[in-house]
């Protein structure tokens, strides 16, 4: 049985301007990224793997070429529809974990929830899952700073995935972790892609957390490198 495609790209460029200079981020990419895949996009800083990754989640918009994902051309929405769709198709975990610090575990996870219809008892169950899922429900009224980094980045992960998307994606998860706390976080995210069925898009530079993906490819200087 073929896997459905999540993320179609074709002939996919990004062009910075830097004063007089022009920066060629990404040349002509074309990707097929398959439901229920964990792919590593690795490759050196400034090789184009952030920006292929915040074009993929509607963070930014390319120069050309197509993105579909889900069958959406996401180049194509204007500033509102494009916030709708990410709110409703994206889960986003970052280096840094952006936890709100005065906020429980269970109040940053909640997040993203206000934005929908749910009521409030509808949330604190989305949340209890959440947090269950990536083995936090005992810690869901800690403040950030009673927990682990590892613990914290599980929570990020937690408010990624409260909203139910397909896509997951995450940019460098495990750059501010000791190697037993990255080892906790990449193990989540395997979980996700084995167990919920989640596509998770992950940019990294560290072999070893690329390891834990299905597929790993690299960019170099804007292009897909064998």
């Amino acid at each position: 049985m073929v896997a459905e495609t999540i993320v179609k790209i074709r002939e996919l460029t990004k062009i910075y301007a830097q004063g007089e200079i022009q920066v060629t981020a990404l040349d002509h990419i074309t990707l097929d990224i398959a439901a229920g895949e964990f792919l590593a996009l690795m490759g050196p800083s400034g090789s184009g793997k952030s920006t292929l990754l915040h074009i993929i989640a509607g963070v930014d918009r390319p120069t050309s070429g197509e993105c579909l994902v889900q069958g959406v051309d996401v180049t194509k929405l204007n500033e509102t529809q494009l916030a709708d769709w990410r709110n409703q198709n994206v889960g986003f975990i970052f280096q840094t974990f952006n936890l709100i610090p005065v906020l429980t575990a269970a109040e940053n996870v909640e997040l993203p929830l206000l934005l929908t219809q749910l009521d409030r008892r509808q949330r604190r169950q989305q949340v209890e899952m959440a947090l269950e899922v990536v083995g936090l429900g005992d810690r869901a009224k800690h403040l950030p700073r009673q927990l682990s980094g590892g613990q914290e980045q599980r929570v990020a992960i937690a408010r990624a995935l409260v909203t139910d998307p397909k896509l997951i994606v995450a940019d460098e998860p495990t750059g501010n972790l000791d190697s037993h706390s990255a080892q906790e976080v990449l193990t989540a995210l395997q979980s996700l892609r084995r167990d919920a069925g989640k596509t998770i898009i992950m940019v990294t530079h560290d072999p070893k957390a690329a390891a834990f993906g299905t597929r790993q490819i690299h960019l170099e200087k804007g292009e897909l490198s064998a």
